[in-house]
């Protein structure tokens, strides 16, 4: 097979699922990977059976990954991209949020995108110009109050993909991230944070999976390394680069005081 090859993980709904979706309908060969296979099959019968598989994986279970990553190749023969969409959310106050809740965060988000980095990286580099896209979020541009595990957890995603971006370069597989404000799916419903009430929800899924398609494009450079999803969003990255600590501390408390 020699049809551009995507492994996605949190495919089954949101970004991922539109990412899927994307990518299936200008011809490449898909591997869904979600712990929701209700919504897997629902997927596999959108895009058909001859250009995707499905894998139910839970991101955190490094035998899972294994294993789906040696029979999505042995399929293929190639691995042009892989997606780590998966990620989990808990909002609040941070002493008032369970601890463990927390800590399934950092499995998920951190670990989950780590795991996939490492098990992934002997398929991509058989597979030339391959790239990793990493979900992260503007949440990883300041901390946020009331997302502050996962904000953190988003930052960490953000520095292992600059770390792989210059690691990995040898290998020829770019590794790049993306950092869209709050995007309208189930992850943000009933999210309990005044940033999302004062700047609101203006992204879909499908502009975040727009803007993945069009950065792995071939000819993109490695150094363009994080991408903005939005205007507000981009307006706030490149803020947050230049304005002094207080600066950008006094507006992230205005955009979070309640």
């Amino acid at each position: 097979m020699h049809t551009k090859a995507l492994f996605i993980t949190g495919a089954a709904t949101g970004i991922g699922r539109e990412t899927a979706k994307k990518f299936a309908y200008n011809g490449w060969f898909i591997g869904a990977a979600d712990v929701d296979e209700v919504g897997l099959l629902s997927l596999k019968r959108d895009l058909g059976p001859d250009q995707c598989m499905t894998f139910v994986l839970d991101v955190t279970e490094p035998q899972q990954w294994q294993s789906a990553l040696s029979d999505f190749f042995a399929r293929t023969k190639r691995l042009d991209v892989l997606v780590n969409n998966a990620g989990i959310l808990s909002s609040g106050p941070f002493n008032h949020t369970d601890f463990d809740k927390q800590g399934m965060i950092i499995d998920v988000n951190v670990k989950g995108v780590m795991a996939g980095c490492y098990y992934a990286h002997r398929y991509l580099a058989q597979t030339p110009h391959a790239c990793v896209v990493n979900l992260a979020s503007a949440s990883a541009i300041y901390g946020q109050p009331s997302l502050a595990t996962y904000s953190a957890s988003k930052f960490a995603v953000k520095g292992l993909t600059e770390a792989l971006n210059l690691e990995w370069e040898e290998d020829d597989i770019r590794v790049i991230d993306m950092l869209p404000l709050f995007v309208a799916t189930n992850m943000v419903t009933d999210m309990d944070a005044q940033s999302i009430r004062r700047l609101g929800v203006h992204l879909t899924a499908n502009d975040v999976a727009q803007e993945i398609f069009r950065a792995v494009q071939p000819g993109k450079s490695f150094s363009h390394v994080h991408w903005t999803v939005g205007k507000l969003t981009t307006l706030m990255y490149l803020a947050a680069n230049v304005s002094p600590g207080w600066i950008n501390r006094a507006v992230n408390r205005w955009i979070t005081r309640r």
